[in-house]
């Protein structure tokens, strides 16, 4: 019984036994039982030189029948088994809600009761199809338990057989039904009776069997049929709201189906919404892709949604598990065998929700225990493949806006749930993207199973730490740019003035060139800007208070994002700065240039450098000599653009005025001026303050400079950039106790006011630049009119 493809014996085109077999017929009823013994004996009549005996199995397995099974393994080592069971096929074209019935007891279409199996023989017999999985000698099998599993008793190995007997015959049906339908079955008899989980077991001070076995149990998790039909209605209740229609890529679907079927793959998704871990396991179904086993918080497993999505593929972990080595030791145990028998995990590769709009840094942890699996040669490659999921609209914002405001998160729950389900139908959020970037083999990164990274932990941390950015930067390049975070960006720079249908249209051109010039991937929503009509579209999906405002009743319509609004704007414009980010340096690393001395080439090519590492926290950047290399080209864009940076002031400023889209004021101050927030608490803080205690009282001062004008506006004022900013403090060693560390603090704010002041000359240049080209729309549509 091995993992090559099941043969079918209802077509007796070809003879799946030889010899003595002993056909191992797993079956729940005297319906069944009947149906194996029919095709035995026209088996028999096609093959007659075949001896084949007919063992049934019961469900339960009761002792007299192993012990008799014993009996027929210790006949002859060369006799080969065989298992087969009878295969029940759903009816075509279930409804949703025969889906969902068949969760009652008794309605399962693929495990049907013994009144139903007679009347399906009686109406439609093609519908019981009995299927076999691959033979497998006796010498053979014993050989597998002896390697891979403890004990010598003759019963044990009778369990090992019909353990492996089950998980034949379930590939044999997952590849009549799918790839969708493939699941991990017996994973814990599986582990607990293999050699290495017990003698890894043993290092454990205190640990046990049974203690092992409820972790297991806890972790278990499996794609029943009737839920692999059922997901996709159960997440279509979570997604309502969306467009049913989930848009892809088809090219890298295409490119995805072919490399699973060389390895075991972690599929990566990037993290917006508690949708997320639903569209996964949907992407993968409608494009007949193996399912995937999602990691989810154990805090998600409440009330029934525990139990339904345990069989929906959801492997719940424990959130804390720092100080419990046998947990961590059962995890890692679980994760290589999954790796080991070829089935697909997927987890959040940022570890939580951004509840910013970008990319956080990659957690290594549960990737840590995919790399112990690799390295132990439990599989000869991982696929580390990404996956982008973005959203036109999220409601969640909402929850953002007030989490960065210092608010605290809602605890999951049956109410809880009640109320995401009912906010998602409230409005029409847009389209749903899914986007598969080229995979990254984790061979390349971590090297042979004996290489280097196996014996030491620094060079395996620094590989892993290389592999994940790696994944994440590609998320990013194929995550398509949406209307909504243009439009967000765009009426953030206004600061709560409203702008016309025609101002929007016109200003959103430049930056639509600027992504086609560079390649970026653009949504279908963000290429309808084009037009007019689009960008209405854009804006009245995106109105009343969601986060743009229409005010109405004058001579014509007009839209902006009101104070209150700004946190949850600037979730949107967030999700599009990766886009803008090298651009946006360039613009500040140019004012920077404009108004200092001596070498001014020197202090441009200083500065981008400088702001990189200032922002390397909250953004991913091209490695160093890749950053360079790409300023470079976008300032090829500019004719003779190194002399006129030399020579400073005005030529610096036309190059400036000639630019477009000028992005940096809206795209990277907010940052900075956090930034800038938390650096000017520090300088009249004690030398020992604590995060919290920094990102409190920078929550108060950052109020204070808004209801003063001292800072744009409240999206400055954020928990979440908060702590970006205390990573970035901590960076510069403004938290260490050092003899100079007052003036370090007063010199590192000085020159985050020094950049916000160039962001100030930027944004009145393109203010100017806004005004004339409105001036001069104003005046063709005067003269159209005038026609």
């Amino acid at each position: 019984m091995t993992t090559s493809p099941a043969t079918d014996p209802a077509d007796h085109s070809g003879s799946i036994m030889t010899g003595d077999t002993l056909v191992l017929a797993f079956v729940s009823s005297e319906v069944e039982a009947g149906l194996v013994r029919d095709w035995l004996d026209r088996y028999r009549q096609a093959n007659p030189e075949v001896h084949a005996e007919l063992f049934p199995l019961e469900p339960d397995r009761p002792p007299s029948t192993m012990a008799r099974l014993v009996g027929q393994l210790e006949r002859d080592e060369q006799r080969s088994i065989l298992p087969v069971r009878v295969f029940w096929m759903p009816r075509a074209g279930a409804s949703a809600l025969s889906r969902v019935a068949a969760l009652l007891p008794g309605r399962n279409p693929y495990r049907p009761g013994e009144r139903q199996q007679r009347q399906i023989v009686r109406t439609d017999s093609t519908l019981a199809r009995v299927v076999a999985g691959e033979p497998a000698s006796v010498a053979h099998l014993r050989e597998q338990w002896s390697e891979n599993t403890v004990g010598d008793n003759p019963r044990d190995f009778a369990h090992f057989v019909t353990r492996r007997a089950v998980l034949a015959l379930e590939r044999a049906e997952y590849r009549i039904l799918g790839p969708q339908y493939k699941s991990p079955r017996l994973v814990k008899p599986e582990i607990l009776a293999s050699t290495r989980f017990r003698e890894g077991l043993k290092a454990i001070p205190g640990a046990t069997l049974e203690e092992a076995g409820k972790m297991l149990d806890e972790l278990s998790t499996g794609w029943s049929r009737v839920s692999v039909d059922l997901v996709g209605v159960l997440t279509r209740m979570l997604s309502r709201g969306f467009d049913p229609e989930i848009d892809y890529d088809e090219y890298q679907v295409a490119a995805l189906r072919t490399a699973l079927e060389s390895h075991p793959a972690v599929l990566l998704f990037s993290h917006r919404s508690y949708i997320d871990g639903a569209v996964m396991p949907v992407a993968m179904a409608e494009n007949r892709l193996p399912p995937v086993h999602v990691f989810a918080g154990i805090n998600l497993s409440f009330g029934l949604m525990g139990p339904l999505l345990r069989r929906s593929g959801v492997i719940f972990i424990r959130r804390s598990i720092g100080n419990n080595p046998l947990y961590k030791y059962v995890l890692k145990e679980y994760v290589g065998y999954v790796m080991e028998k070829r089935f697909n995990l997927s987890w959040s590769i940022e570890g939580t929700r951004s509840r910013t709009g970008k990319m956080l840094p990659p957690k290594l942890g549960l990737m840590t225990y995919v790399a112990d699996a690799y390295l132990d040669d439990r599989t000869d490659d991982v696929l580390l493949q990404g996956v982008s999921i973005s959203f036109d609209q999220l409601h969640e914002t909402d929850e953002y806006a007030a989490y960065a405001r210092g608010g605290e998160k809602t605890p999951e729950g049956a109410r809880w749930l009640y109320r995401f389900i009912k906010a998602q139908g409230e409005r029409n959020y847009g389209k749903i993207y899914v986007r598969f970037p080229e995979a990254v083999s984790m061979r390349q990164y971590l090297g042979a199973p004996d290489g280097p990274a196996a014996t030491d932990p620094d060079a395996k941390r620094l590989a892993m730490q290389k592999m994940a950015i790696e994944v994440a930067w590609r998320i990013q390049r194929v995550t398509p740019i949406s209307a909504t975070g243009l439009v967000s960006a765009l009426l953030l720079t206004t600061h709560g003035l409203a702008l016309t249908l025609d101002q929007i249209h016109h200003s959103l051109q430049d930056g639509l060139d600027f992504l086609e010039r560079k390649q970026t991937p653009i949504s279908t929503s963000a290429l309808r800007l084009r037009s007019r009509d689009g960008v209405r579209a854009a804006v009245d999906a995106m109105s009343n208070g969601h986060p743009v405002t229409r005010v109405d009743g004058g001579r014509e319509s007009v839209w902006r994002i009101a104070p209150e609004d700004e946190h949850a704007a600037s979730f949107y414009r967030n999700s599009v700065i990766h886009a803008f980010l090298e651009t946006s340096i360039v613009e500040l690393a140019l004012a920077h240039a404009r108004r200092g001395g001596g070498d001014r080439l020197d202090a441009f090519w200083t500065q981008a450098m400088r702001l990189r590492d200032l922002l390397k926290f909250d953004f991913y950047f091209a490695d160093s000599a890749t950053f360079r290399d790409n300023i470079a080209e976008e300032m090829s864009w500019f004719s003779d653009w190194e002399s006129r940076v030399a020579a400073g002031g005005a030529e610096v400023d036309g190059i400036l005025s000639e630019k477009t889209p000028v992005t940096s004021d809206v795209m990277l101050r907010v940052f900075f001026e956090a930034y800038e927030i938390v650096a000017d608490v520090l300088c009249d803080a004690p030398p020992d303050i604590g995060e919290q205690e920094l990102t409190q009282s920078a929550l108060g001062v950052g109020r204070q400079y808004v209801a003063q004008g001292r800072v744009r506006s409240s999206e400055s004022v954020s928990t979440l950039l908060f702590a970006t900013a205390c990573q970035v403090v901590a960076d510069q060693k403004l938290l260490e106790n050092t003899p100079d560390l007052a003036e370090r603090r007063r010199a590192f704010r000085a020159e985050l006011r020094s950049i916000l002041k160039d962001s100030d000359h930027i944004a009145r240049i393109a203010r100017q630049a806004f005004a004339a080209r409105d001036t001069e729309m104003r005046r063709h549509r005067r003269g159209v009119a005038g026609q």
